[in-house]
């Protein structure tokens, strides 16, 4: 597909535009949509998903509650990169594998909200299927199980700890 500003290089850069239910398409070349400007994701007018998940981060219900150590715990910073959850939420990523630890505490009300989880339940493969939707429901049922014990809910909790044994030995008995 060419340009459609220039119609000579071929466009590399795709936008869909929604306002008001009505659909607009373009297609650039990248020197095209730099002359657009804010069509360029990065620009200072464009849209980039750094800032889109820096609005997020702001919005990070944590943060608010605790006002009087806000300034304190926007300054959390990585032991091994020295990043702080403040330059984290302006870059949207982190500077190493340890910034998960580190801002944990933080990351898992904005995963819960961004994501509805914290933990990925993707979609099961088929040749997996079955064997991986019982190992699935035995975490459930165990995740279930902890609740009841917590609450002293016993008679619910033997029910739960022999479903999940019979769910076990379809299983294969392992874990």
């Amino acid at each position: 597909m060419l340009c459609q500003e220039c119609g000579k290089r071929p466009a590399t850069l795709h936008f869909t535009k929604i306002v008001g239910g009505e659909k607009t398409e373009f297609h650039f070349c990248e020197p095209c949509a730099r002359e657009k400007g804010e069509l360029i994701p990065g620009t200072a007018n464009g849209f980039s998903i750094h800032n889109l998940l820096s609005g997020l981060l702001e919005l990070d219900p944590s943060a608010k509650a605790q006002t009087g150590n806000a300034a304190k715990s926007a300054q959390t910073r990585c032991d091994y990169c020295g990043l702080t959850y403040t330059q984290f939420s302006k870059l949207g990523r982190f500077g190493c594998s340890e910034c998960y630890k580190h801002f944990s505490e933080r990351l898992t009300p904005l995963l819960k909200r961004v994501h509805g989880n914290t933990v990925h339940v993707g979609k099961v493969p088929k040749r997996a299927g079955r064997q991986f939707q019982v190992r699935r429901q035995i975490d459930q049922l165990k995740r279930e199980l902890q609740h009841k014990v917590q609450h002293e809910e016993f008679e619910a909790a033997a029910k739960l700890r022999d479903e999940i044994r019979e769910l076990e030995k379809k299983a294969g008995g392992s874990k």
